[in-house]
């Protein structure tokens, strides 16, 4: 997948922008606060509908402004798209493909493949399990829209259940009535959640194979790394799981058992680092992970995904810097950075420059090897 264009209308800090990416390397530098990972977020955006940040769609419009548009054109599988997306402050965003309306901006979700590297993404291992989990989910959504069902809907339920708890614990004239209807809302939690569970574990499974080889690769083979899905219930067990948790759900007045609850584990020679590892450790499993989830893209879709790094470089060492750079060489990526030094250091290929200042992008004369 190649990202050829980029067209920004009142977005964040931009009130426009035309910008054409080469399908190597393209560098964003600046100072910070300039824009640069707006730009970054602009694409994560327009692939997948939803912010690298959490944003809300009127956090990205630009400030004076009532409505954004995006427009990406991009190629996969040597088939052009043009994805157009219009952020608005008090209605839902719209999405259309090459001149086409989408009826569901889920629909958008696997025309095209990114991977968003950010400074917070070195620590997932050592943040909660909410941050592990979307990962698996934002990676998992562009790669399987069966997934993105099963996900959508079990969460629609998930949120029906949690609201007629609280309606149960509210209102105990009315209780018995309701608890009965707790029946149907866990019938419909067990048919999606068992997908979602199934799907999940089949992805860290695959996903493993991968890492272990890319973190022998960072480390030089120091330790038997493995990568392990932690479910809150299986499969297998959730349906009687559901029927356990009953009586505590009643108590406490939210659903205690399903995937929202999942985790993932990392061992390094039979050691938790979520808990024990020491923050170099840390730093590699995360640069591994990612790029292990590049890798697994490519095996998926037979082509590699587009690779987003904001500032990333900066907080790595060098070893770990150039391993990067060496591993993404025949990806077209996108990279912000204040000054171009590593790149320098590491001698490693340019195909385009771009200095951003005040949201304005210059660009400049290639630089590298």
């Amino acid at each position: 997948m190649i990202i050829e264009r980029l067209e920004l209308k009142h977005f964040r800090n931009y009130e426009s922008l035309d910008l054409d990416l080469s399908h190597g390397t393209n560098i964003l530098f600046g100072n910070n606060a300039q824009g640069k990972t707006n730009i970054l977020e602009s694409l994560y955006v327009a692939c997948t509908t939803k912010s690298h940040k959490k944003s809300k769609d009127r956090e990205m419009i630009r400030f004076g402004s009532d409505e954004a548009h995006i427009c990406l054109h991009l190629k996969k599988n040597d088939v052009p798209y043009k994805i157009d997306m219009h952020l608005r402050k008090s209605k839902k965003k719209s999405i259309a493909i090459n001149g086409l309306p989408l009826h569901r901006a889920s629909e958008l979700m696997g025309i095209a493949n990114v991977v968003f590297f950010s400074p917070e993404d070195l620590n997932i291992i050592k943040n909660g399990p909410a941050e592990r989990r979307r990962f698996i989910d934002m990676e998992l959504c562009q790669l399987d829209r069966m997934y993105l069902s099963d996900l959508t809907n079990y969460n629609k339920c998930l949120s029906q259940k949690n609201s007629l708890l609280k309606d149960i614990i509210s209102d105990r004239r009315r209780s018995a009535s309701l608890i009965d209807t707790l029946d149907i809302w866990d019938e419909q939690l067990l048919n999606y959640g068992s997908r979602v569970i199934r799907r999940r574990e089949k992805f860290i499974n695959e996903l493993n194979e991968i890492i272990h080889i890319e973190h022998q690769r960072l480390t030089g083979n120091s330790g038997d790394f493995q990568i392990y899905y932690e479910p809150d219930s299986t499969a297998e067990d959730y349906a009687e799981r559901l029927k356990n948790f009953r009586e505590k759900e009643l108590r406490y007045g939210t659903a205690s058992v399903g995937p929202q609850r999942d985790d993932i584990n990392f061992l390094l020679d039979g050691v938790d680092i979520r808990k024990f590892g020491s923050q170099g450790q840390q730093r590699t499993v995360s640069l591994a992970l990612k790029l292990s989830e590049i890798e697994l893209v490519k095996r998926e879709i037979h082509e590699a995904p587009v690779l987003l790094l904001d500032d990333v470089l900066s907080e790595l060492d060098s070893n770990r810097q150039k391993y990067l750079l060496d591993s993404i060489g025949e990806i077209q990526t996108v990279i912000t950075c204040t000054g171009l030094d590593e790149f320098i250091r590491n001698r490693f290929e340019i195909d385009r420059v771009f200095y951003v200042e005040n949201a304005k992008v210059t660009e400049q004369s290639k630089k590298g090897s």
